[in-house]
């Protein structure tokens, strides 16, 4: 904040000043609630800075009148607010407010009018104390007072309206004014457009009060009667007057002057038809003979009258014309601003903005009355769209920073800012609720898919006890059908190999009685189980030669004997068929007995080693070698 000190108010240096600043007094001419400057001559003003430097005798009364209240109540004001007050001028950015009196530290500003009717109403005359009225104002006041607080940052101003009488102050009322942040708002977009349009502004002569251009003025009617009964008349030369008065009258109007200059040519108009009435009655009052004078006026009259009537009639259309031409102008504006600000967005997402054109005009008769009052709508309009603008961007970010998605966002986007966040807020709640449900399903069913495999991996594990158990058992039966087994082999192992042989014969007799006794099995050397074999020993009464060594070798499986070998025992072929050697069932009988005495032999020598193995388990293989 910058403080001017040395500016001493309606000086040439403070003219300068305001010129490069958006003024505290100019602030309600810029929102249009100004009683004493439009918003248009605000606008000229600034564009162009060509200010009226002329103040009419009533301005420069007012403001002489402003000057002497303001000198009788500082003292007043400055009891009341137990301060000082010093006039300072201020500026921050591009705002300024002069100030009748501001405190040392700035928190309290004064500022002093002239008591009018408005201001009467709107102050109470209270004893008990200053009231808190200030927002009870009139709206130019307020929106004076809501600069200077902006400006200067004061908690409060006291409001002084005083009247005079000779030297003295006759009546002053008072009343807080505290900061209110609407009336902040208004003026801080207000002043954005004003800049805007500012920088917009095509200039224009400026246009002067309008008054009824002179007319030549019609003459007077003069109708009299002499004493011989002739009429003494003008009508002729008022006739000839009265159409060249009519042709001078504009056909069209279309400027404020033109349609003075025609409501002026109506009134005469007007009055010609009255005087015409009148000379008619005057002389009809004198008992003349008056046929050919009536004719005249009758025939003037109706002429002035019907030329009268249009001209009104085309003046009411024409300003109805322009009226429309400048509310159309001011509605095309306002929609190509939204449409402005609605290219700026992700979407189609500007309302609506509602302006009363046709109310801002209602009482305004001139041209430029009504384009001011259009122009102060539109840029209150606009004011508003580009509040929304903003507050539509804003709701977009906070959109896009929750993270949600969101289909109804051109309804939610229209909403104050504090009920969107609430919305949001419960939306994002709502989603993280539904998050933490799905997550917590997703937990779930992790879970019972753990359980369920934790269960399949305990069954599994159950299952491969009961296999192991189950294997265990069988290993168990094993080792004990092994161990039988083993005692059995051991026992059998006991007897002489010879008794073995012959039990086995023996049990193949009873077994099948009548039937050849199968090939004597072989036996298996025990070197490495060291267990005796069992001998099983065929029938031996067949000498045919019809085993060949091939038949033999598969009867003593897995022992297996080349003729050489045969010949070791001391079996020779009996016959020969092309190359295979032949023997008979009784060789083969014999070839068994010799191979027992051998293995019976080898047999004594390994009883022991036998023995001391017997007690470890068989394998598949040896028991069946051995059961061999």
């Amino acid at each position: 904040m910058e403080i001017i000190s040395d500016l001493q108010q309606g000086s040439s240096s403070w003219h300068a000043h305001r010129a490069q600043y958006f003024n505290a007094s100019d602030a309600p001419a810029m929102l249009g609630c100004s009683p004493y400057k439009t918003r248009s001559a605000l606008l000229h003003e600034t564009a162009t800075g060509i200010v009226d430097a002329e103040i009419d005798p009533a301005t420069a009364r007012r403001f002489a009148d402003g000057h002497r209240i303001e000198a009788l109540a500082r003292p007043l004001a400055e009891q009341i607010i137990g301060e000082e007050l010093a006039p300072l001028v201020l500026a921050d950015g591009k705002y300024s407010a002069s100030f009748d009196g501001l405190t040392f530290e700035g928190d309290t500003a004064w500022e002093c009018k002239t008591l009018n009717a408005a201001l009467r109403d709107a102050i109470p005359n209270r004893l008990d104390g200053i009231p808190e009225s200030g927002h009870q104002l009139p709206e130019h006041y307020r929106a004076q007072l809501e600069q200077q607080a902006m400006v200067s940052g004061c908690e409060r101003i006291l409001f002084t309206a005083a009247s005079l009488d000779g030297d003295e102050i006759s009546e002053g009322r008072h009343c807080w004014y505290t900061p209110d942040p609407a009336m902040r708002a208004r003026l801080v977009a207000g002043w954005e457009q004003f800049e805007k349009d500012v920088a917009a502004y095509v200039p224009t002569e400026p246009v002067a009060p309008v008054v009824a251009a002179p007319m030549e003025s019609l003459p007077a009617v003069s109708v009299r009667v002499d004493g011989q009964l002739a009429i003494v008349s003008n009508l002729p030369a008022f006739g000839q007057a009265l159409q060249a008065f009519i042709d001078k009258i504009p056909t069209a109007p279309s400027t404020d002057q033109e349609f003075a200059d025609t409501e002026a040519a109506c009134k005469a108009l007007k009055n010609a038809e009255d005087a015409l009435e009148a000379a008619e009655s005057n002389a009809l009052a004198q008992l003349a003979d008056v046929d050919t004078m009536r004719r005249f006026v009758a025939d003037y009259r109706a002429l002035a009258r019907t030329t009268r009537l249009q001209r009104e009639k085309l003046v009411t259309l024409r300003k109805d014309e322009i009226r429309r031409d400048i509310v159309n102008h001011g509605m095309h504006a306002l929609r190509q601003h939204i449409a402005e600000l609605n290219a700026a967005m992700p979407a189609d997402y500007m309302p609506t903005v509602p302006a009363d054109f046709a109310g801002a005009i209602k009482g305004k008769r001139t041209v430029d009355s009504l384009r001011d009052a259009v122009d102060t709508e539109l840029a209150r309009a606009k004011i508003v769209a580009s509040g929304t603008a903003t507050r539509i961007h804003a709701n977009v970010q906070a959109i896009r920073n929750s993270g949600l998605m969101v289909p109804d966002a051109a309804t939610l986007v229209l909403k104050a800012t504090d009920d969107l966040e609430a919305i949001l807020a419960q939306r994002v709640a709502a989603d993280k609720a539904r998050i933490e449900a799905e997550r917590e399903r997703i937990r779930q069913e992790e879970e019972r898919k753990a359980q369920a495999a934790a269960e399949a991996k305990a069954e599994a594990e159950r299952a491969r006890i009961r296999a192991e158990e189950q294997q265990k058992a069988q290993a168990e039966a094993a080792e004990r059908e092994a161990a039988a087994r083993r005692e059995r082999i051991l026992a059998e192992a006991a007897k002489p190999a010879v008794t073995r042989a012959l039990e086995a014969i023996e049990r193949e007799k009873d077994a099948a009685p009548g039937k050849p006794l199968a090939p004597a099995p072989t036996i298996a050397a025990p070197v490495a189980a060291g267990i005796a074999p069992v001998v099983a020993v065929g029938s031996a009464s067949d000498d045919t030669p019809e085993l060949t060594l091939g038949a033999i070798n598969k009867r003593l499986s897995p022992i297996s004997l080349s003729a050489a070998g045969l010949a070791e025992f001391g079996i020779e072929p009996l016959a020969t068929k092309k190359a295979a050697k032949l023997y008979s069932q009784s060789q083969f009988e014999q070839l068994c007995r010799a191979i027992v005495r051998c293995a019976t032999d080898a047999l004594r020598g390994e009883m022991e080693a036998a023995l001391s193995t017997a007690a470890q388990p068989l394998t598949q293989d040896e028991q069946e070698n051995q059961l061999c």
